[in-house]
């Protein structure tokens, strides 16, 4: 763990790495380095969170069952993320159980200190708040792509994410964890890599992938991949609009129309 920790920084997630001197400073004791493997459970339907987590190389995502038990993803959360945003929403839980998709590391925060954080206002708050809008961006979009779109143009844009998130164009996973974030049976993910593998894009062996042609996945996908990412560099990136900075002391004057 001592050596994990030396590797891991705060910088490879880009929300801590876009806060002020200062909100690092006061969260910088309480973050704790971790390391994530496969299929790890994060959170159970129904659980109360006692912490929240800041992925650097590993990505997490949360998955819905049915009664009828088929299973399908509602969200992913990487490197540009925070997991864990409901207990400052009021909800405190959600529906779906989180796994680790991709193995990695990741910062933790006691999600008391992250509520006592967020309730600060300033910075912080407007870069969650950004991250909340990015979610709700990803969310609605999977569903429409989930409805509209092929499974191969999906599976593009799925890898493609992941890429993005874990920067290796090597992701290890099963098929059957796949054919769950997509909401196809394994057979139908199968025949959409083989493809993908024909066209000369991808390698795929035995939960194996290897990405070899990132700009043919990217013209291969659905616009739903762009529009994420657009929305989400929008929000969050290096060109985002800069945090406005609050100063609880100044008073502000508000200018009334003349009757």
């Amino acid at each position: 763990m001592a050596g994990f920790a030396e590797r891991c920084s705060p910088s490879e997630n880009r929300l801590l790495d876009s806060l002020p001197t200062i909100d690092c400073q006061r969260l910088g004791p309480h973050l704790q380095p971790i390391r994530f493997s496969a299929g790890q459970v994060v959170c159970e339907a129904g659980e109360l969170l006692d912490h929240v987590y800041f992925p650097t190389t590993a990505v997490i995502c949360s998955l819905y069952t049915t009664q009828e038990g088929a299973v399908a993803e509602t969200g992913m959360t990487g490197s540009d993320g925070v997991f864990g945003i409901t207990v400052v929403l009021g909800g405190d839980t959600t529906p779906s159980r989180s796994v680790v998709q991709i193995a990695g590391g990741a910062f933790r925060l006691p999600a008391n200190i992250f509520r006592e954080e967020f309730a600060r206002g300033g910075s912080f708050q407007q870069l969650l708040l950004r991250h909340i809008q990015a979610l709700l961006t990803q969310v609605s979009q999977t569903a429409v792509c989930n409805r509209l779109h092929t499974i191969e143009k999906r599976l593009c844009r799925w890898l493609l994410s992941s890429h993005d998130h874990t920067k290796s164009k090597e992701l290890r996973m099963t098929q059957e964890f796949i054919s769950n974030m997509l909401g196809r049976r394994r057979e139908s993910v199968t025949l959409a890599a083989g493809h993908l593998q024909d066209a000369g894009l991808i390698h795929y062996s035995r939960g194996h992938i290897v990405i070899l042609d990132r700009e043919g996945l990217e013209a291969a996908t659905c616009e739903c991949y762009h529009v994420v990412k657009r929305e989400t560099d929008r929000l969050l990136g290096k060109t985002a609009l800069p945090i406005r900075r609050y100063d609880p002391e100044q008073k502000v004057q508000v200018r009334h129309r003349s009757a």
